[in-house]
């Protein structure tokens, strides 16, 4: 059984890895929490402990632009990268808004799918 130290959300948000400021990658936020996250993406170019940048964008809040945060690289496999948050500087904020809206999106998922099989 696996432990965690927080909850996990499933996600759905696109975003871009950055390495020094460049953007390296795209991918998608396939789960997350407050202390990390996992990126779907077929990028490699990553040692673990490296520091990236990651930037992405809150659906309907075009007032709030791109978010970014920093993390370390966890992980690695043929499906992307596992990042913390652990010893890095970010916005406690801007994790705490992304996780919302994470669980927001899979709510309305998860009604989406409900209403599909109602009218079936």
């Amino acid at each position: 059984m696996e432990h965690r130290l927080s909850q996990r959300v499933e996600g759905g948000l696109p975003i871009l890895v950055y390495k020094r400021g460049m953007p390296v990658a795209t991918g998608m936020i396939r789960d997350a929490s407050r202390r990390g996250l996992f990126i779907a993406t077929d990028y490699s170019d990553v040692r673990l402990n490296q520091t990236i940048e990651l930037s992405f964008r809150f659906p309907e809040r075009s007032d709030r632009g791109h978010c970014t945060l920093s993390a370390h690289v966890v992980r690695t496999d043929d499906g992307g990268l596992g990042v913390d948050f652990d010893g890095v500087e970010n916005d406690a904020l801007t994790i705490s808004e992304l996780i919302a809206c994470l669980q927001e999106q899979a709510s309305t998922d998860l009604l989406a799918g409900r209403l599909r099989k109602q009218m079936h």
